[in-house]
């Protein structure tokens, strides 16, 4: 789902919201989680998940087109983990879940 049909979706499941409302509700939390995350600030939704930042070593990579060792500088990176409820609603069998499977197989 990409975010202008999470829009989308948000604007039919409530009708007395304008679209513009729904845009400017969505792009709000967006912001929020990202400006806590980038305070170093732990954002949790119960039930859906944790995002929290890393903190990852400087380190010698290899430049893949000529195997030459490479410098990476240390960073820090976004993470997410899930929740226990967001793990058994996707583990879940259901219509959707069969569909999903078989289009990966197949």
């Amino acid at each position: 789902m990409t975010r202008s049909e999470l829009i989308a979706e948000l604007a039919r499941l409530n009708p007395h919201l304008m679209q513009r409302d729904v845009e400017a509700i969505v792009a709000t939390v967006f912001d929020e989680i990202t400006a806590a995350l980038a305070r170093g600030d732990r954002v949790e939704l119960r039930g859906f998940g944790a995002f929290s930042v890393k903190a990852r070593a400087p380190r010698i990579g290899r430049n893949p087109r000529t195997g030459e060792p490479v410098e990476v500088a240390s960073k820090r990176m976004p993470f997410f983990k899930a929740g226990k409820e967001l793990r058994e609603r996707v583990n879940r069998p259901g219509p959707g879940r069969r569909a999903a499977v078989a289009a990966a197989q197949g």
